[in-house]
């Protein structure tokens, strides 16, 4: 037996990072990048090192600034992770599930720390596989939190719900993660506008990202500060969350009537509030800033590394690849990733040949 499943990158939209203090973001997923992984059944559990479990160096130089910028972690304690907490919820739900071993290995090429979420990619494309492969009929708002506690309670990595969310469910996706509904149930409610009957056409609202593939940091680290003050009632702290939140649902409402025009000023107003509450590494504000020098709207698509934003029209979206090129950085326009997108041409990732 052998399944193969894909999860995708995400940029948060709007009201991130919200999702870690009971707020409301809309994010999406995108096919330029994504993570591949493959179960297939063998003799004994076996999890096979991929691209950022890297055991070969070049040189003393590349070990160094290997580790420095990665630290000691891979892909392969996610994957444990996420099959322990899978076996551990199959058992608590009463769930009966078939006695079989799996080998799983995984490939990937979303560039690394730069606030497109690789890791949570390998954590949901992990936990799509164990549930095909043992046919575990799982409802789908529990499985981002099951995701959450892999990283969270498993390995100790600061993060919220969002990442997961979007990257099980796929398209653009408007979350709430109401305190009370959380602490209850262990989820939030998830409203998807993209694909749904009605929803928006992706194609009309002039989506960008962009990333500077130098840049890598542990969006563990930028939270940190940030979840210690919050947890303490610190009342800028505490505002800005609700703020953020707020950001996100008059985002939603414009999604839901048309009103595209109201989106920059939201994107703009997103990343300014975030810049009064946390330290913003001055390469990260030089991104925001080049981009918003060509009249296009500009945020942090995750922790830093990485901007989204919305353009006018295709003349502005050159003289901002332009300009974010001058400056070592990436830009295109994402095509919003779909659950059709992950069984599409899975078989052409190479695992046939490998």
């Amino acid at each position: 037996m052998e399944i193969e499943t894909r999860s995708f990158a995400r940029a948060g939209f709007l009201g991130n990072p919200s999702d870690g203090y009971f707020g409301k973001t809309i994010s999406f997923t995108f096919v330029r990048f994504r993570v591949d992984l493959r179960l297939s059944e063998s003799a004994r559990l076996r999890f096979v090192p991929g691209e950022v479990d890297d055991a070969t160096f070049a040189s003393p130089e590349e070990l160094v600034r290997d580790l420095r910028l990665y630290g000691y972690y891979g892909g392969i304690r996610m994957l444990k992770a996420v099959a322990k907490r899978f076996f551990e919820y199959c058992e608590k739900h009463g769930i009966s599930i078939p006695r079989r071993n799996f080998t799983a290995e995984y490939k990937i090429n979303i560039p690394r720390l730069v606030g497109l979420s690789g890791s949570s990619a390998i954590c949901s494309a992990m936990l799509k596989a164990l549930m095909r492969f043992y046919e575990a009929d799982i409802p789908a708002e529990d499985t981002p939190t099951i995701c959450l506690e892999a990283e969270r309670e498993e390995l100790g990595i600061a993060c919220g719900l969002q990442d997961r969310v979007i990257q099980m469910y796929n398209g653009i996706v408007y979350m709430d993660f109401d305190r009370q509904l959380v602490e209850s149930t262990g989820h939030g409610r998830y409203e998807r506008l993209f694909p749904a009957p009605g929803s928006v056409d992706p194609s009309k609202l002039n989506l960008y990202v962009a990333y500077d593939p130098r840049r890598a940091e542990e969006s563990g680290k930028a939270h940190g500060k940030v979840k210690s003050l919050f947890d303490r009632g610190r009342a800028d702290v505490k505002s800005a969350m609700s703020e953020f939140a707020d950001i996100a649902r008059q985002g939603r409402d414009a999604l839901v009537s048309g009103n595209f025009a109201a989106l920059p000023a939201l994107v703009d107003a997103n990343f300014d509030l975030r810049a009064k509450i946390f330290d913003i590494a001055p390469e990260n504000m030089r991104m925001v800033s080049t981009a918003r020098s060509t009249g296009a709207s500009a945020k942090f698509a995750g922790s830093g590394g990485a901007i989204t934003g919305v353009y006018e029209d295709d003349a502005q979206f050159a003289a901002l690849e332009k300009a974010l090129a001058s400056i070592g950085c990436k830009t295109f326009r994402p095509r919003i990733a779909t659950a059709a997108d992950e069984t599409a041409d899975i078989s052409a990732s190479g695992w046939r040949n490998s």
